[in-house]
């Protein structure tokens, strides 16, 4: 391989990898650390993370409430007496 076909090659490869890494969105900062800045996936992906918190707090609520219901004492007496006069019931 000649040296103008190895300089060509270098410039392509350099091409391409700067064409894939604007692609993906990422940047270089002003301390010239490569960042990824988000584009429509990073909308997307911000929804999603948003729809999963509101649902993990949902969730922990629940586990709270059952907690509550489990370790009441009081509760966990009258609670029995419930379940089996339900169970007498069928």
């Amino acid at each position: 391989m000649n040296p103008l076909e190895m300089v060509v090659a270098i410039v392509l490869i350099v091409t391409i990898a700067s064409v894939i890494k604007a692609r993906y969105g990422i940047h270089k900062d002003q301390n010239g650390n490569e960042v990824y800045r988000g584009g429509p996936a990073d909308t997307a992906s911000a929804a999603e993370n948003a729809r999963l918190k509101d649902e993990i707090r949902a969730l922990k609520e629940r586990v709270q409430v059952l907690e509550r219901v489990v370790t009441d004492t009081d509760g966990s007496v009258r609670l029995d007496r419930e379940i089996e006069s339900l169970r007498d019931k069928n």
